[in-house]
């Protein structure tokens, strides 16, 4: 590769960083999904749990789904994985607005939808990796910028169409947006040629001193287990808060509906800049160090509301401000935690496990906070679970969160 060509594409790599960060933006409308459920518990005179099985059922096959998308990626190349995924996606939306009860939703929306993007969204993840090699923390946590922004600027949008035409048609125009704009933004995703690497030499000596671990021999390492591990308390603490910022709201600190709806918006904006901020950190500091930084955040912050939350605005809209920053953050000290312990040329297949804590987090995190508000009759109870489950992170993190030795 001769020295013209290489400043080309070092030039020309940025542009998959707002290409991927547009695609999450779309991806990401799950964390707006709460806008549907008043309007769709009206409309089918169904429960509260019932209106949120489509948000818990697409939050699981995303996670679980990401292993496949990462064999899919490895097979076919971002370019056709990722339309293929923004099909699934925009056909979950449009045929979700045929749905006659919430079960047909739920299928249509949460289990195809989610397929669809737990196969799209780590190819613009990888890309990004691929590209930035000596910047992988920042690539990444700035191309899913998007999908934490994604609730600020898809709530309003969908809001002022449920009100106008309905939450169906909401689904079914919303779809074909989505597979118009998710198959063109697909069609520049390429991984770089063989031979390129990086541009300076420190960078380039770390990426001679790294492997490239395989699947199996990932998940035969305690470093995996651990990411894993540290990544499912990450996301459990991080989706119990978004599942019950608004009701908490309301509910303990006492603010009326209308400043609860504008604190998630504000909330959104956090959770956003978690991603490029933790992205940095776990750059300048290792993975390790950023994730004992989130964690302890994530324990005083949780004690802080467990015992003061009560009618206190001013830490509710801080310390749910903190809780969401740190959701972003652990989407961006994971996927950066993969490349950094066990290399690129696998990392599709490789993060498509390491994601499916999410998964596991989605499900628990939504069904806890949940079931500890029906045992004890206050959101409250969630916090001193999410703080043991961070100090429980922090000693996984101590003891065994470690890059592997180069074999």
């Amino acid at each position: 590769m001769n020295h013209t060509s290489y400043k080309n594409l070092l030039g020309r790599r940025w542009i998959y960083v707002p290409i991927g960060a547009t695609v999450h933006l779309i991806l990401g409308s799950i964390y707006a999904f709460s806008v549907f459920r008043k309007p769709l518990e009206t409309l089918w005179n169904i429960s509260v749990t019932e209106s949120g099985l489509p948000y818990l059922v697409f939050l699981a096959a995303f996670g679980y789904m990401m292993p496949f998308g990462g064999i899919i990626l490895e097979k076919i190349g971002p370019k056709k994985t990722s339309i293929l995924g923004s099909i699934l996606v925009g056909t979950g939306w449009i045929l979700a607005s045929f749905s006659q009860n919430i079960y047909i939703l739920t299928l249509l929306y949460g289990v195809l939808g989610g397929i669809g993007v737990g196969i799209t969204y780590g190819v613009p993840i990888a890309v990004s990796t691929k590209w930035f090699p000596d910047k992988k923390g920042l690539a990444i946590g700035l191309t899913v910028l998007g999908f934490g922004l994604s609730a600020l600027v898809m709530a309003p949008l969908m809001t002022y169409l449920i009100i106008n035409i309905g939450p169906l048609s909401t689904f079914g125009y919303l779809g074909i947006a989505f597979f118009i704009t998710l198959v063109l933004l697909s069609l520049p995703l390429k991984f770089p040629p063989e031979g390129f690497r990086l541009g300076d030499q420190n960078s380039v000596q770390t990426e001679k001193l790294s492997n490239d671990y395989t699947p199996s021999q990932m998940l035969k390492m305690k470093s995996f287990y651990a990411l894993w591990l540290a990544y499912t308390i990450g996301t459990t603490a991080g989706l119990m808060a978004i599942g019950i910022s608004a009701p908490f709201g309301r509910e303990v600190a006492k603010v009326d509906p209308l400043t609860s709806g504008l604190a998630v918006s504000i909330f959104a904006v956090f959770n956003g800049l978690g991603r490029p901020l933790f992205g940095w950190l776990t750059d300048k500091i290792t993975p390790r160090k950023a994730a004992l930084l989130s964690y302890t955040m994530i324990v005083l912050t949780s004690l802080a509301l467990a015992f003061f939350g009560e009618g206190n605005v001013i830490l509710y809209l801080i310390g749910f401000s903190i809780l969401w920053l740190n959701l972003g953050g652990w989407l961006a000290i994971a996927p950066t935690a993969t490349a950094s312990f066990f290399g690129t040329r696998f990392y599709g297949k490789n993060y498509g496990i390491v994601f499916t804590a999410y998964g596991t987090g989605a499900i628990i995190g939504t069904l806890t906070s949940g079931i500890l508000r029906d045992i004890t009759g206050s959101y409250l109870s969630s916090f001193y679970i999410v703080a043991l489950l961070a100090t429980f992170g922090i000693a996984i993190v101590i003891l065994l969160l470690k890059k592997p030795r180069a074999q």
